[in-house]
């Protein structure tokens, strides 16, 4: 009886952690606007990306963090940090308010959930945006976010699809990028 009742007791706390567990975002695509603006459409380049980004990185283990395909190749673990920084420039060309997290120790898990978090942001205050030109600076336009970092976000997670799949992790093929969500 009593193993019965610590049996439960644990099943019942590991429900409760597993509920109260931060869900990451983009394990399917937001629901679009009503309305085509500026900052809506921006924003759905950032969903698209976060979703892709959350299922190319979606179960990586750490044989396919360290796979390399050449010398002169990054390793997955490497792109992960690639896309980390690109998300930070991302979010960093669009609010002034953003301070990157510069921790060289963030693990993988670490290092996914706040590039998850800051694309999520990014998506937010774009779709909350009418006119892009006000993320214009001395530097550059808002064109250069959207055909640099967020373009080669883009591109840097399907090089993380190609490597999972050359060490043996292929990616999940229920993942339909073109409706944003898993296929049933």
């Amino acid at each position: 009886m009593k193993k019965s009742i610590l049996l439960l007791a644990l099943i019942l706390t590991a429900l409760a952690m597993a509920q109260s567990e931060e869900k990451l975002p983009y394990y399917q695509i937001p629901d679009y606007s009503e309305t085509y603006t500026q900052g809506t459409v921006a924003a759905r380049m950032v969903d698209g990306l976060g979703f892709r980004y959350y299922w190319a990185t979606e179960g990586l283990r750490p044989e396919d963090l360290n796979y390399k395909p050449s010398e002169s190749g990054r390793t997955s673990s490497e792109t992960v940090d690639h896309l980390f920084g690109l998300s930070n420039f991302i979010l960093s060309s669009i609010s002034k308010d953003f301070e990157a997290i510069k921790n060289p120790k963030m693990t993988f898990e670490e290092k996914r959930k706040q590039t998850l978090l800051n694309f999520k942001t990014a998506s937010d205050i774009l779709t909350a945006t009418e006119d892009l030109s006000k993320f214009d600076n001395d530097k550059y336009p808002f064109w250069n976010v959207i055909n640099g970092p967020i373009s080669d976000a883009l591109w840097h997670c399907g090089q993380v699809v190609m490597l999972r799949r050359a060490s043996g992790n292929p990616f999940n093929s229920k993942v339909s990028v073109f409706r944003g969500k898993l296929r049933d």
